[in-house]
C-alpha cells in the first residue's frame, strides 16, 4: 500500500476498532494489511477507510470497518478453518478470512460482482478463495461440512440449510430481518446436535437476494 493508504488503515484500527472493543491481534493485523480501497470504486478510493458501508454497485455495498472486524473476531476462526461465505460483494469479507489463513468458500449471486472480486484476489495473489456464482441460500453442500458460515446480506429467516452445512461446534453470524428495517446479527452455535442462538448487535444490511 502506499504511504497514505497505510495511514489511513491504521487510523482506521485505532479509532473504528481498538476503540470499540475489537481484542483480536489477528483480526486487526488483517484489517491493517489487507488493502481495502481496492476492494471500492475508483472515486471512492479516498472514503475506502472511513467509519461507514461504501457502495458498490448493483445495489450492494461494503460493509462498515467494524462490522467486518467485529463479525471476524466474533467466529474465533483458527488457521486452516473451513469457511463458507455467503455474499461475496466486493470481495474484501472474504480477503479478510483468507489473510487469517482460512479456507475460504464465498458465493455470490450477482455475476458481475462475483467477476469484480476475483479480480482483485488475483491482482493480490491471494490464494484460498474458491468462488461461486448462486443462490446463497442452498449454500455449498458438495464441499461442507464448514467450520463456520458468515453471511454478509440479511434474509428474514435463518436459513436452515446453512445450519445443515455447519460441522458440530461450528458457528454461523448472520444478521436477520427484513430490508430497510434495523435487523439483529445473530450467532448460530451447533453443539452436539442443539442449535444455540444468541443476538449480537442491531444492524442494518442490503437484503439477502
Amino acid at each position: 500500500m502506499t504511504k497514505e493508504f497505510l495511514v489511513f488503515a491504521e487510523k482506521m484500527v485505532e479509532e473504528q476498532l481498538k476503540s470499540r472493543g475489537i481484542k483480536s491481534e489477528a483480526v486487526m493485523e488483517a484489517m491493517r494489511d489487507v488493502p481495502r480501497h481496492l476492494f471500492v470504486r475508483e472515486h471512492l478510493k479516498n472514503h475506502a477507510y472511513d467509519d461507514s458501508p461504501l457502495p458498490i454497485g448493483s445495489g450492494q455495498t461494503i460493509s462498515q470497518p467494524f462490522i467486518v472486524a467485529y463479525m471476524t473476531e466474533r467466529l474465533e476462526l483458527s488457521r486452516g478453518a473451513k469457511i463458507l461465505e455467503i455474499g461475496t460483494g466486493s470481495g474484501y469479507q472474504a480477503a479478510i478470512l483468507a489473510f487469517l489463513g482460512c479456507e475460504v468458500y464465498t458465493i455470490e449471486v450477482l455475476d458481475e460482482l462475483a467477476a469484480c472480486a476475483q479480480k482483485v484476489f488475483l491482482s493480490l495473489e491471494l490464494g484460498g478463495i474458491n468462488v461461486k456464482c448462486g443462490n446463497g441460500n442452498e449454500g455449498w453442500p458438495e464441499v461442507a461440512p464448514f467450520d463456520a458460515v458468515i453471511v454478509t446480506a440479511a434474509p428474514e429467516e435463518i436459513p436452515g440449510k446453512l445450519i445443515g452445512q455447519l460441522k458440530d461446534g461450528g458457528k454461523m453470524i448472520v444478521p436477520v430481518g427484513a430490508a430497510g428495517s434495523v435487523q439483529s446479527l445473530k450467532m448460530i452455535t451447533k453443539t452436539g446436535g442443539d442449535i444455540i442462538e444468541k443476538t449480537l448487535l442491531p444492524v442494518r444490511f442490503v437484503p439477502m437476494i
